[in-house]
């Protein structure tokens, strides 16, 4: 069997996120705190357990705070993660894990560390998106232990010459930062395609390989030859000849960021190219990019740190604003709360689920709360009326065609176009019947991939499964698609599939009308496109879905470009 990490004597293989060459020294990320600052710290000689735990919250404040202004000067994926990192290190769960620890006479590092263990377990053992959280949770485990003991936050080292960044994996606070001109490519050994770390790194622009097994073996300042779309780390490469193909793969990323739309390809088929976004911010920057508007609108992310459900008023002005950015002609889709599983907010989500990726979230959470889902309609009618853009809603986890007819009846009432999302393999399998009664579909690959292969998004061990070239997930694609073409409606992908450059070429000649991506995402794949005709895109399908494994099928469809 082949999988997304074999080695040999000078390559290590992993599976490629992001596409680019970067030559440089390995660049090790340490990011435990000090074992003899946790030694000379002990207990901390606090008086009782109450005294330890405002400590606890002290340092949970710092760690808060750091998450949060990272956010602040973050924008998207960077800023949504790092707010939900936030969140994740003031949970009250934890601090009562905590408490009860030290009740019990702990320390307070030993009481933080058990609790976060507590916590990793659950996550694990809840597997899909919540155990894509586990490597959050080490970070802020890391950083309240550094925070107590007196030591700076784990983290990058700033390097001192451009260098291949290589981490076991790297959280949120660690990647949203880095300086592309001194990290010339990400290497981790664990995490999958869909992982924070390859979700960032695309935003970023930073060549990227993921899944690499054995990587931390190579020794610190070692040379080495990223490829972000071959997936591979060369080791003991001719440094001349690299620079050489590191300047090749720079001209070509300049040239595909002159790109400036609108997308097509050579024969003249038009593609929309979309963005995904996530607040007002996000969606004014997007907004400058070569778009035709926003194929997702991740309302849910706005609301992360609420307690209490906004009023239909407040919801609208929130929403108004990344509407107002595209009322030039172009269209925003809105995806309703997809609260749930790795993204809890407290006025929506249930508590206690044994396995929530597989529980209440989404759509369901109407089931027993009908209200919630109706006022967050009203808002987004509200809010178009308000900006005059071309609004469509679309509903996550939706899994029946009764269940995608009331939602098109509810959005239809209020004078919107209503779609629905395909991520359970249920709903691709019926998207003709879907297309019935919806105007639209949109395919989330990341969930589609974790459902159609019973594959944990973060399991390094699975990350060939939870690739979205898995010729499984592709063929549930092709099917959605051919869908739409049958019923000539548009179907569009949303996921993190989009923004990979040659993935889109395949998804366009199974019949894809849209794509929708991280902004910086958006030029490198519109310049890909327009270099291809239809029939080659349609070849690049028939190659991928024709393939064994992934890496196979990535193999085929580059041989078929000439890359």
């Amino acid at each position: 069997m082949t999988t997304s990490a074999e080695t040999s004597e000078t390559t290590l293989r992993g599976t490629p996120v992001v596409p680019g060459i970067a030559a440089g020294p390995v660049l090790h990320v340490r990011g435990e705190v000090s074992p003899d600052a946790i030694e000379r710290f002990g207990d901390g000689d606090f008086a009782d357990a109450g005294a330890a735990l405002a400590a606890y919250d002290e340092a949970v404040g710092a760690v808060a705070r750091t998450y949060t202004d990272k956010a602040d000067a973050a924008q998207g994926a960077a800023a949504e993660v790092l707010t939900a990192s936030a969140g994740l290190a003031s949970d009250k769960g934890l601090r009562s894990a905590v408490a009860k620890n030290l009740e019990s006479g702990q320390g307070v590092v030993t009481a933080v560390q058990g609790a976060v263990e507590q916590f990793v377990t659950i996550f694990t053992n809840m597997g899909g998106l919540m155990a894509e959280r586990v490597a959050d949770l080490r970070d802020i485990e890391r950083r309240l232990v550094a925070h107590l003991v007196g030591e700076p936050a784990p983290g990058v080292p700033t390097p001192t010459e451009p260098s291949v960044l290589v981490a076991e994996d790297l959280a949120p606070s660690d990647t949203s930062g880095l300086d592309p001109d001194l990290v010339t490519a990400l290497v981790t050994e664990r995490g999958g395609a869909t992982s924070h770390t390859a979700i960032i790194a695309r935003q970023l622009g930073i060549p990227c390989v993921v899944g690499a097994a054995g990587v931390l073996s190579v020794p610190e300042g070692a040379f080495v030859v990223v490829d972000g779309e071959a997936g591979t780390i060369e080791q003991g490469a001719d440094p001349e000849a690299a620079r050489d193909r590191v300047d090749e793969s720079r001209r070509l990323r300049a040239e595909l960021a002159g790109w400036s739309g609108p997308a097509a390809t050579s024969d003249g088929l038009p593609v929309k190219l979309l963005a995904n976004v996530a607040d007002g911010p996000s969606a004014e920057s997007a907004s400058e990019e070569p778009v035709q508007g926003v194929g997702l609108f991740r309302t849910e992310l706005c609301f992360l740190n609420r307690r209490d459900e906004p009023s239909v008023e407040e919801q609208a002005d929130i929403y108004a604003e990344v509407l107002a950015p595209y009322s030039d002609g172009r269209y925003v889709v809105v995806r309703t709360l997809d609260a749930g599983s790795d993204k809890p907010i407290a006025f929506a989500t249930r508590s206690g689920e044994e396995n929530p990726a597989l529980g209440v979230r989404g759509l369901r959470l109407s089931y027993d709360n009908p209200g919630l889902m109706d006022r967050q309609l009203d808002a987004i009618a509200l809010a178009a009326e308000r900006t005059g853009t071309d609004t469509r809603v679309m509903a996550p986890m939706v899994a029946t065609v009764t269940e995608a007819a009331d939602f098109a009846g509810r959005v239809r009432d209020r004078g919107l176009k209503a779609g629905v999302m395909v991520e359970i393999p249920s709903a691709a399998l019926l998207a003709h019947r879907m297309l019935q009664v919806v105007d639209f579909l949109s395919i989330g690959t990341n969930d589609l991939t974790q459902y159609a292969m019973a594959a944990d998004r973060m399991a390094t061990d699975l990350a060939h499964l939870t690739d979205p070239w898995q010729p499984a997930v592709l063929q549930l694609i092709a099917i959605t698609a051919h869908a739409g073409t049958e019923a000539g409606k548009p179907v569009g992908v949303c996921g993190e599939a989009a923004a990979d450059p040659l993935l889109a070429t395949a998804l366009i000649g199974m019949g894809i009308s849209s794509l929708s991506m991280a902004a910086r995402a958006v030029r490198p794949v519109g310049a890909q496109l327009g270099k291809v005709s239809l029939d080659t895109c349609e070849a690049a399908a028939e190659a991928a879905l024709g393939a064994p494994d992934p890496m196979a099928g990535r193999a085929a469809v580059r041989e078929l470009l000439g890359h």
